[in-house]
């Protein structure tokens, strides 16, 4: 039996089928929604149509940006030898909140999984490879401390030790099995500065 009218039900559907979103907060998000003012309801429903149509990758680094290059890549204050490697765009804003981290990033847009079926051609592995082509020193391997997240590390750790590049891994400091979009700024810093060669 439906509870609710057809629209009050499809909205807490494509609510629910967000992540994290349970049928209760989906429940709750749709009254909110259908209480709050026109202007407002057409505000976010124009701010999420926006972000599809207009965010895409850094050409450089392949975090989510609305512009071809993104801030960091397009800032030359930064140190452009020292790519720090992340698995998604929230652990690289993670770091940007330390406020202490001077290099560039890469973004993978995953880890290598084996059992999910996601394989080394599936990140962004050869745009890495692609971007050590120029004058890089140092790649700083930031994946999460989960077993996809080592198997990862030590793909690329054997990836890029040929090409004589120094290869370093974030120090403990990171929980094993813990995101790094959850861990606190100091926890981060702490994991950064006592990085160390694999």
């Amino acid at each position: 039996m439906e509870l609710y009218s057809g629209h009050i039900t499809k909205l807490i559907d494509e609510l629910a089928a967000l992540p994290g979103i349970g049928n209760k907060t989906a429940q709750r998000l749709a009254f909110h929604l259908i209480n709050m003012p026109a202007d407002r309801v057409n505000r976010l429903a124009a701010a999420i149509t926006e972000a599809k149509a207009n965010v895409q990758y850094c050409k450089e680094c392949y975090t989510l940006t609305d512009r071809d290059v993104c801030p960091v890549c397009a800032n030359h204050n930064r140190n452009h030898k020292l790519i720090m490697v992340v698995e998604n765009t929230r652990d690289l804003a993670a770091y940007e909140k330390t406020g202490k981290y001077e290099g560039v990033y890469h973004v993978l847009h995953g880890a290598i999984s084996p059992m999910i079926g996601i394989g080394p051609g599936d990140i962004k592995l050869k745009e890495l490879v692609e971007r050590l082509q120029g004058e890089v020193e140092e790649v700083i391997i930031a994946t999460n401390s989960s077993l996809e997240g080592e198997t990862t590390a030590m793909y690329i750790s054997k990836l890029i030790k040929p090409t004589g590049i120094r290869v370093t891994r974030i120090a403990s400091g990171v929980p094993v099995g813990g995101d790094l979009e959850y861990i606190d700024e100091v926890t981060l810093l702490r994991a950064l500065e006592g990085r160390i060669e694999i």
